[in-house]
């Protein structure tokens, strides 16, 4: 299962969108922060997570995706709520904690939701493991078109959450497929310290469903594989796991030092940033031309500026809606 040309152009463009959408959030973050860092001062207080480095997880799976498909994420979300579709506006005046954002400036970055691309995340380990499987179990129920994806880090993957939804999903065959995002790091705890296995895909066996592992943080492999799981899920044959080695290009949180990580490590993975990857193998097989490759990347920024001023431009929530939509 190969991508288009049509698709690829949608997958590079939207991993550019996201790099540049994090990159520029984290000069806007630290606005305020310097020289002594505190969280809560400037335009975006409290914690941010970035998923640099991690893009192509997020559209190798949801170029397969529509409106009707629901996504479970993580508390590094914006790479999947991007390629998720999710209005960009007003995410990011979400993060901003802006009226006009998806939540009113409730939820911030971790707690996104965009019920028109039934997208929806949440900054509990493993807590997206659930609403997946009970979307899924919605879909067969009523016989209405829709699989459910659920986006976990490997850490994730040790957490009760995980299996007694892998173990559910399994039992009730739902059109459902996790996707384990493997960037070695549990915050600061590495994966070989934590977990039992080397692979997390192995542990689909315990349920009676496909593993799968994809190496090497490829767009293609991860379009591939994510392509069967989740054609096999519309077809009604169950959940599938699949586990992605990619790469977490900064820390786990803005201001981690990151004095866990051994020497030279970042260096190395910066040499396998996936977006100059792909744009070097788009030039090269002929798919696209470098003047194409950069008006996709114009686009992007012309898209993220924009975003970003609608964020800054919009009105602060009224003092007087701090207990709407809440439950007593």
């Amino acid at each position: 299962m190969n991508p288009s040309k049509q698709t690829l152009g949608w997958m590079y463009q939207t991993m550019v969108t996201s790099r540049i959408f994090e990159t520029t959030i984290e000069k806007i973050y630290m606005e305020g922060k310097s020289p002594v860092f505190n969280m809560a001062n400037g335009p975006i207080p409290g914690e941010m997570h970035l998923s640099n480095g991690q893009e192509p997880v997020a559209v190798g799976v949801c170029a397969h995706l529509g409106p009707e498909d629901i996504v479970t994420a993580t508390h590094r979300p914006h790479h999947q709520a991007i390629a998720k579709g999710v209005d960009l506006d007003r995410m990011t005046a979400e993060i901003f904690g802006k009226a006009t954002g998806l939540s009113g400036g409730r939820g911030g970055h971790m707690h996104l939701f965009d019920p028109a691309v039934n997208f929806a995340c949440a900054g509990i380990i493993a807590q997206g493991m659930g609403p997946a499987v009970g979307a899924a179990l919605s879909r067969k129920m009523q016989n209405k078109p829709g699989v459910a994806i659920a986006f976990i880090g490997e850490g994730a993957a040790n957490q009760g959450a995980f299996h007694e939804a892998m173990n559910l999903a399994a039992v009730w065959k739902l059109p459902m497929i996790c996707v384990i995002e493997d960037n070695a790091w549990g915050i600061s705890v590495a994966k070989a310290a934590a977990t039992s296995v080397t692979r997390n895909d192995v542990r689909a066996a315990a349920y009676g469903i496909p593993g799968h592992y994809v190496a090497g943080n490829d767009p293609w492999k991860i379009y591939e594989v994510a392509g069967q799981a989740i054609a096999r899920a519309r077809a009604g044959d169950g959940p599938t796991l699949i586990e992605v080695e990619t790469y977490r290009l900064a820390g786990h949180f803005m201001g981690d030092a990151e004095g866990y990580r051994p020497k030279g490590e970042k260096d190395g993975l910066f040499a396998k940033d996936p977006i100059p990857a792909m744009r070097k193998r788009l030039e090269a097989d002929g798919t696209f031309t470098a003047a194409e490759l950069d008006a996709m990347q114009a686009i992007a920024d012309a898209t993220v500026q924009a975003a970003i001023r609608f964020a800054r431009d919009s009105a602060e929530p009224r003092p007087e809606d701090a207990l709407t939509a809440v439950f007593a």
